[in-house]
């Protein structure tokens, strides 16, 4: 009972968490029918990663634009940290799971 509960809530859910956002932002990284990977990447990966994220780049002494480029850039960057996250969780849930089992 313990490897199915494991496998739930460390294997399952991300998995379904990840395809759910990537169906809902498909427009966002397929515009014209083809795919950007990065763009992919970033998008669903950005849940896993913003919470992962140690340092926030803090806009002080900018205009509106620069505000906005430097939340952009935190974005982005948790983005490419939950890309990492996600795999890595997804991989470690499926050793945890299998050693659940064993």
């Amino acid at each position: 009972m313990g490897a199915i509960k494991v496998f739930l809530k460390e294997v399952l859910l991300p998995i379904a968490l990840a395809f759910c956002l990537a169906s809902f932002l498909k427009p966002i990284y397929m515009p014209d029918g083809v795919c950007d990977y990065f763009l992919m990447w970033i998008c669903v990966g950005f849940p896993f990663g913003i919470r992962r994220m140690c340092l926030w780049l803090v806009p002080s002494g900018y205009g509106i634009s620069g505000s906005v480029g430097i939340f952009a850039l935190n974005l982005i960057i948790g983005g490419l940290i939950g890309g990492l996250a996600f795999f890595i969780g997804l991989l470690l849930g499926v050793i945890h799971t299998i050693r659940e089992i064993i």
